[in-house]
């Protein structure tokens, strides 16, 4: 039996609130692989539910990392990876299926492609500031790209050809103002460890770092036209990049939770 053509890639912990509607947005991939970091909701039980491949891991090496491991497991000839949050819309569907299409033709075809991300703010599309709409690499050819080890922000790298498809990837990024601030906490954390090892941080950089994201992501980027949910997501990174410069700055390390990949 030859490889299947197209496999999804979903890392995930304790998303059983939103894990079947990023599976169901990508019911015609031919495998669904759900690398799982010790969910204790039912995050694992909808996933087999609705026919994934679920592969337990029993520690949290970072985004990247992990991304990579379930990479590891795909055995399709192309992968799309998702975070547990985001949903593939209609357009975005018949994009991708059109790229299978002429890829089990045989056409030449580009080794990554870009996908546009609309993110929501508490259910609200975001429009302007930093959440505006961006661009992700995430369709790639099996053996032509790979995650970079970044605990928090990895990328995917692909020296290959790109080209961009049409649709959206909408991106429900946080659920509740609580859910935001412990999202922005945690990322600080993460992101922390990495400035450390630079020998970046400190209470300056902390307070000019800051300022400048909220200035930028509010006035420069237009958050505030979003209203209430621009001035919250601009206030939201400002605080998680001076407390990242700030934990930088410390003389000792400070131990991070265990990762949540959403």
């Amino acid at each position: 039996m030859s490889d299947p053509l197209l496999s999804v890639t979903v890392i995930t912990r304790n998303e059983a609130h939103r894990i079947e509607r990023c599976l169901e947005s990508v019911g015609f991939a031919d495998e669904r692989v759900v690398l799982d970091s010790g969910s204790t909701d039912d995050t694992v039980a909808l996933a087999r539910s609705l026919g994934a491949r679920v592969i337990q891991s029993a520690d949290w090496p970072g985004f990247g990392p992990q991304k990579n491991r379930a990479l590891d497991a795909a055995t399709g000839d192309w992968v799309l990876s998702l975070d547990a949050d985001e949903v593939v819309g209609p357009e975005l569907s018949r994009s991708i299926q059109a790229v299978l299409a002429r890829a089990a033709r045989g056409e030449a075809l580009a080794d990554a492609y870009w996908i546009t991300r609309s993110s929501r703010y508490c259910g609200r599309t975001i429009r302007f500031g930093d959440w505006r709409n961006d661009r992700v690499l995430r369709l790639f050819r099996r053996g032509r790209a790979r995650f970079s080890d970044d605990l928090v922000h990895e990328r995917l790298v692909c020296a290959g050809r790109q080209d961009t498809l049409s649709g959206l990837l909408e991106h429900d990024s946080v659920d509740s103002p609580a859910d935001a601030r412990e999202k922005a906490e945690r990322y600080a954390r993460l992101g922390a460890d990495k400035l450390r090892a630079r020998g970046r941080g400190g209470l300056v950089p902390a307070l000019t770092h800051g300022l400048w994201t909220f200035l930028r992501g509010y006035l420069l980027r237009l958050g505030l036209l979003d209203g209430r949910a621009g001035f919250a997501i601009a206030w939201l990174n400002a605080r998680s990049t001076f407390l990242r410069y700030r934990l930088a700055g410390l003389p000792a390390a400070i131990p991070s939770s265990p990762g949540d990949p959403t």
